[in-house]
């Protein structure tokens, strides 16, 4: 697994996971990916890193406790964060593209500093300035994370704030009745994707980022998340790109997989 050590600006770079029950979160992860658990100091909220080889050096990922306010039964959360020069500075791009930061930014010492912001229309994302801590380790291996996908109703104001705020440029097109963007870079890098939420999508449905992580084997993983406690949400299905699956941990926390085509 090749180490890897930057990320260019505007590439997503890390995925934590926020959970009421720290044990129970570890637990199913570590057997749906066999990651590798390695708290760490932060006793409150219980931060902890997690690998594939079982090197807290080479993380793929996190998971720590919700914070102390958050009220009884919020489901798990996973974050993407995207690398950027200037957290600041996209900060104050966030609120000038009519978005909203609603943590930092703030430092975190001797690994960088983060803002979580959320688009105008309430997706969350995180913002990760690099100091000694660039991002995961590994990405776009089996169980590493391998790509992040925005839902929203409107993909018009999304493409105009996260080029204002990001610099990704959006290439649209259309499969099984479905719009969908893939962003790039300003370097022409392909970062995230975009869905569009039709008439298929619940009217409760929230736009959300959506976490993906690689797996070799689609639905023996959809059969193992229900074995440790979890739900499928969208059975495995077929795309141009693999097969894939929604999927939630014991605690509400949704999450997608994919399986490269063969």
């Amino acid at each position: 697994m090749p180490e890897k050590t930057s990320y260019e600006p505007g590439a997503p770079c890390w995925v934590d996971l926020v959970t009421p029950d720290l044990a129970a979160a570890g637990a199913f992860y570590t057997g749906l990916f066999g990651w590798h658990a390695h708290p760490g100091g932060d006793r409150e909220r219980g931060h902890t890193l997690l690998s594939l080889d079982g090197d807290p050096a080479r993380p793929v990922a996190a998971m720590m406790l919700h914070v102390p306010e958050a009220p009884p039964g919020t489901p798990a959360l996973w974050t993407t964060y995207v690398s950027v020069a200037d957290v600041d500075a996209a900060a104050g791009a966030v609120v000038a593209a009519g978005g909203r930061v609603f943590l930092g930014p703030m430092e975190v010492p001797g690994m960088g500093r983060f803002a979580m912001v959320f688009d105008p229309h309430g997706a969350h994302l995180g913002l990760w300035q690099p100091g000694g801590f660039t991002g995961a380790a590994v990405v776009d291996e089996t169980a590493a994370y391998t790509w992040s996908e925005l839902a929203t109703r409107d993909a018009g104001t999304a493409t105009a704030f996260y080029g204002a705020t990001l610099g990704w440029r959006g290439a649209g097109y259309t499969f099984e009745g479905t719009d969908y963007t893939e962003w790039k870079t300003g370097a022409g890098t392909p970062v995230a994707g975009m869905v569009l939420m039709d008439g298929r999508w619940p009217p409760e449905a929230r736009p959300h980022w959506a976490v993906y992580f690689a797996v070799a084997d689609c639905d023996a993983v959809a059969v193992r998340a229900a074995e440790l406690g979890g739900a499928v949400v969208l059975p495995p299905a077929d795309l141009p790109v693999g097969r894939f699956a929604v999927l939630a941990d014991p605690q509400g926390g949704l999450f997608s997989v994919m399986q490269p085509p063969s």
